[in-house]
């Protein structure tokens, strides 16, 4: 090993801008019991070997945003997020907590990746203004075994189970992004994949609780239960209580538990959107999107954020209304920060908002590609950055190397954010391969599907 680092008092880091506390290769870092760690407005980045005490808290403070990452595994007792101004500790890699995450301040951004609580850890104190978010993916996970269960909410996630059957051991995984499908136009930022050893004839009731920033522009006096068993087709499941004023909605005579979600009957989305692409033009940010659809449209907001959470918006475009054709929008950010990302809300004449992805632009046109999360469990997003438009196609292949789905895409030049679903596959290694630039260019990543 390069160096050992003891850790025997409380260690607090204190510092006016960020910083990162970086364990390198072949260094181990050590908290022994008792001892709280304290990163204000610091980064942890394990490339080494990371060994927290089974009693021993590491808690993430200030008014910058902070995150973790590295090669190495990070798994913690427990997890303080105690971030001021509405800032986040967002996750660049899967991490593992095995008691509690505790939410004093600010949000856990899962940017993609999973929070692990295993059989023993849970969310506590969880509230609007600080708790789990995950627009780009991840999942938080938890697991208990549910023989009878009464009114059970394994790590706190917020599906409350009761069932008159013996479940055995029951994996409930969290996600926050919204749901879509035959079926389903649009759900809450909330679902539950919830996977019982025993899932037949259960005669159970899920309780699924929410909190308001999570509703997507859906009206909460009206939410019910969607669920699909194959990620694609969705059916209307009904309810038997709902509260508006304590969020949740529950639902009885369940015989069997796969993905849940909620929902508005009528969730026709006044707005489809097909193109969505930010592009640096010398300095500028030109922003562009596309409709294959809209009714009852008003007019569009340009947002920008530096953070990702915290959105200004620095422009308004009129819709068209009423429209079965295509239609182009466009807007120029002509004061650029280096690092800002944007999205587009659509407002209809109720004043119901609905966004697009996020996309943060490279100025840089040299052609880029990457995939996260992988490994994934459902969805995987491709950004492509090019300095050419084009007609783009996503293939993925199985260990065999038989073709087991096809997407075309449009490619803008900037930056370029592809969602690909893939809940239809079973668990595996595949190959993503990804063409544009008229098939000059080809680009090939092994994934793994969980």
């Amino acid at each position: 090993m390069k160096s050992i680092l003891l850790v025997l008092l409380e260690l607090l880091l204190v510092h006016t801008v960020s910083a990162q506390l970086t364990i390198t290769p072949g260094a181990q870092f050590s908290i022994f019991s008792d001892t709280k760690l304290t990163l204000e407005n610091t980064d942890l980045i394990n490339n080494g070997n990371l060994l927290i005490a089974t009693t021993s808290p590491v808690s993430f403070t200030g008014d910058a945003a902070s995150f973790i990452a590295g090669d190495g595994a990070v798994q913690l007792f427990k997890l303080e997020i105690n971030k001021t101004g509405n800032q986040s500790v967002s996750l660049r890699k899967t991490i593992g907590v095995g008691s509690n995450v505790q939410f004093t301040a600010g949000f856990l951004n899962l940017n993609g990746f999973n929070l692990d609580l295993g059989s023993t850890g849970r969310l506590v104190n969880e509230s609007e203004n600080s708790r789990v978010i995950g627009a780009n993916g991840g999942q938080v996970i938890a697991n208990a075994v549910l023989n009878g269960p009464s009114l059970e909410n394994p790590g706190n996630l917020g599906a409350i189970i009761s069932s008159t059957q013996n479940l055995g051991n029951v994996i409930i995984k969290r996600g926050h992004q919204p749901q879509n499908g035959n079926g389903l136009t649009r759900s809450i930022s909330r679902y539950f994949d919830i996977t019982p050893a025993n899932n037949i004839n259960l005669d159970a009731s899920l309780q699924i609780n929410y909190f308001d920033g999570e509703l997507n522009g859906l009206d909460e006096n009206i939410l019910t239960f969607f669920k699909t068993d194959d990620g694609v087709n969705w059916t209307g499941q009904g309810f038997t209580s709902r509260n508006a004023s304590t969020n949740f909605v529950t639902k009885t005579s369940i015989s069997s538990f796969s993905r849940w979600t909620l929902s508005n009957i009528n969730t026709a989305l006044p707005v489809l959107f097909t193109l969505f692409n930010a592009k640096c033009e010398g300095n500028r940010v030109a922003i562009t999107w596309k409709t294959a659809q809209e009714l009852n449209s008003d007019h569009f907001d340009i947002e920008k954020s530096i953070d990702g959470i915290s959105w200004t918006v620095i422009g308004s475009v009129p819709a068209a209304g009423n429209s079965a054709s295509e239609k182009t929008y466009s807007f120029i950010d002509n004061n650029p920060g280096q690092k800002n990302s944007y999205r587009v809300a659509e407002y209809d004449i109720d004043r119901r908002p609905q966004y697009t992805i996020v996309l943060m632009p490279s100025c840089d046109l040299t052609d880029k590609f990457s995939v996260w999360p992988n490994p994934l469990h459902d969805v995987i997003v491709i950004n492509i950055v090019t300095s050419n438009d084009s007609r783009g196609m996503i293939s993925i292949f199985d260990n065999k190397g038989a073709l087991v789905k096809r997407q075309e895409a449009s490619i803008l030049q900037g930056s370029n954010q592809l969602r690909v679903d893939l809940t239809s596959l079973a668990n595996g290694v595949y190959t993503l391969q990804a063409s544009w630039s008229n098939g000059e260019i080809s680009k090939a990543v092994k994934i793994i599907k969980q």
